[in-house]
């Protein structure tokens, strides 16, 4: 059975649509359903039941899944472990929340290289879900992110906590009104829960992100208001660009990291946990 089936099938297990894996996988359809046909026919039994709202697995399927995260867990070290130069004994990855990146990660990676010159580091931004998913398989060794989900062989974590500020382009005070030119990033559940009873008469704002950074290159742009990390936003301040918006309250915003209960390197794994949780420290008790 070729590697490529192995993709296929947990790809279409993870998305439940044959449409959607062919697009992740960017392959067509049809060689989607060859591959699954080539794997059914193998095993002489049906992996998936097909229905209207999708794809789910068959209690064979529900079987071969856990062999198949473990085939491919298997190529995936084997493929990184056989492309190391002789210099380094293993490798370690983390996979980070997109946002966390500039403050946090790129200082982790000089951090792990200082401390341990003898494992390879690969480093990737992402978003929660497919973190998650990555460490489930294997494919990552450490994520940093916002909203994890309890998941069994992974450990989760508090890491730190991030300050979210309401900053407008102008010096303004929460009175009737100011809405009128709010970006609505959407940091994530805790954050709409908190915002909903903070502002429970909000009108829907007219714009509305999915991303903090476009959210803030867009009201330096073109003016507003929004929710925003302190540490990203103080420079900003400092230059006379944004201003804190009086009267409004702070937001919390938590981060964690996440990794397997067993690692196959635990010396490492606890040696990069321990950077992650020094440098979230410093990251913490810096002034904003």
């Amino acid at each position: 059975m070729k590697i490529d089936h192995i993709r296929t099938f947990l790809e279409i297990s993870n998305c439940g649509n044959f449409n959607r894996a062919a697009e992740n996988l960017h392959v067509t359809q049809s060689t989607i359903s060859a591959r699954v046909k080539a794997m059914e026919d193998r095993f002489g039994r049906s992996l998936f039941k097909r229905g209207h709202a999708g794809v789910e697995l068959t209690p064979a399927g529900q079987h071969f899944r856990e062999y198949a995260l473990n085939i491919q867990r298997l190529w995936q070290q084997a493929q990184q472990h056989i492309a190391l130069p002789d210099s380094f004994s293993h490798g370690i990855g983390l996979g980070s929340q997109v946002s966390l990146w500039d403050s946090l990660i790129l200082n982790w990676v000089p951090w792990m290289r200082r401390n341990a010159p003898h494992v390879a580091v690969h480093v990737e931004a992402d978003y929660s879900p497919s973190l998650m998913r990555q460490l489930s398989d294997g494919l990552l060794d450490i994520g940093v992110m916002y909203s994890p989900r309890q998941t069994p062989g992974l450990v989760i974590e508090d890491l730190l906590v991030e300050t979210l500020v309401l900053v407008a382009t102008d010096e303004r005070e929460v009175v009737d009104g100011w809405v009128e030119d709010y970006v609505f990033v959407d940091w994530g559940e805790e954050f709409r829960r908190r915002h909903g009873e903070v502002f429970p008469d909000m009108d829907t704002p007219a714009i509305s992100v999915g991303l903090g950074p476009l959210g803030l290159e867009y009201i330096l742009q073109n003016g507003g208001s929004g929710y925003f990390p302190l540490r990203v936003v103080s420079p900003h301040i400092e230059q006379g660009r944004l201003y804190r918006v009086g009267a409004a309250p702070e937001m919390s915003r938590p981060a964690y990291v996440v990794y397997p209960d067993s690692a196959r390197h635990r010396e490492t794994l606890e040696l990069a946990l321990g950077g992650l949780r020094e440098l979230a420290r410093q990251w913490e008790q810096k002034p904003g």
